[in-house]
């Protein structure tokens, strides 16, 4: 898969290309659904399969004093179209330029023109340009000047349930990873490089693994059951919190894990931490004596829970 930015759209110009353009968020079943539907069209065309997104995305650009939970950082998010057989993403940097642009100008300028697109397949409630004020009827009518074609993906559901980033966002916000695991047709992780922390867990015997999350915010908190993919590709279980410690000092939103029966340096790894279960929320505790006890009580649910794990997945006891 090629990443593409800024000028190096020469590279899909030449050729043309069978498209789709959002953000993709989680890369969840139904952005999966609308990329298989996208793939059989760009085999029909013989043409190259591209997704073409926003950095920030338009929603971060606009809400510069309120932060926004993603789904997925970018880099977790070209893991996953790549999974997806995706052939090119091309990654336009979303500016005051982009956001002033009317839907007319993007359109002929930029989808048909810049990139020669051939097929867009969008959402039925994909908006763009300048106030949203671009539609599906206006994109048909410019594609129509280019000889390209606009096609309309259907909103998918599971159960009668529309799946959207923001429905999987607000399952994530309650602490329901099964119904987010539903809707992202897997668990729902987050990726990072481990960080020096100030080593307070490891004074307190409760060594961790400190994530740095490159975001303002994220989209679930609290204390969790977790398995962490090492680089080696070893996975282990162990403990989790995601938050801003506020026992400790409130501030920076950091996530750290603890592992279980786990020594090893690993120091400036890229990790992958994925969330199985939910114990509690995180909370401000009367003293550092209280939260330690806490931790340790918590390490103690997660271990039943991964020793229950692990025997239904073994099809249970012969005891």
């Amino acid at each position: 898969m090629k990443l593409l930015r800024g000028e190096s759209a020469q590279f899909l110009k030449d050729r043309g290309i069978v498209a789709t353009i959002g953000n993709f968020d989680g890369v969840h079943l139904g952005h999966q659904e609308l990329l298989r539907t996208l793939k059989e069209r760009a085999e029909q065309f013989n043409l190259p399969m591209a997704v073409i997104l926003f950095e920030p995305q338009p929603r971060e650009y606009f809400n510069k004093t309120s932060s926004c939970a993603r789904l997925s950082s970018l880099r977790e998010k070209l893991d996953n179209l790549k999974n997806c057989a995706v052939d090119v993403v091309y990654c336009l940097r979303f500016n005051r330029k982009i956001a002033e642009m009317s839907a007319s100008t993007f359109a002929h300028d930029f989808l048909f023109t810049k990139l020669n697109v051939k097929l867009l397949l969008v959402g039925e409630d994909f908006r763009f340009g300048k106030n949203r004020e671009g539609d599906t009827l206006l994109l048909r009518a410019v594609a129509q000047e280019y000889n390209a074609q606009v096609e309309i993906f259907e909103n998918f559901n599971i159960h009668g349930e529309r799946i959207s980033s923001t429905s999987i966002r607000n399952a994530l916000s309650v602490g329901d990873l099964t119904q987010a695991a539903l809707g992202m047709g897997r668990p729902y992780h987050i990726c990072g490089r481990v960080i020096h922390g100030n080593k307070r867990g490891r004074e307190w015997g409760i060594p961790t693994a400190n994530l740095a999350l490159n975001r303002s915010e994220v989209a679930l908190r609290g204390v969790f059951v977790v398995q962490v993919v090492l680089s080696s590709g070893a996975k282990l279980f162990g403990v989790a919190n995601i938050g801003r410690r506020p026992t400790i000092d409130g501030n920076k939103l950091i996530l750290e894990v603890h592992l279980f029966d786990f020594a090893d340096n690993i120091y400036g790894e890229f990790i992958q931490v994925i969330f199985l279960h939910k114990i509690r929320d995180e909370v401000k505790f009367s003293s550092l004596e209280t939260l330690i006890a806490q931790i340790h009580q918590d390490i103690q649910v997660a271990k039943e829970f991964v020793t229950n794990l692990t025997i239904s997945q073994c099809g249970g006891s012969n005891g």
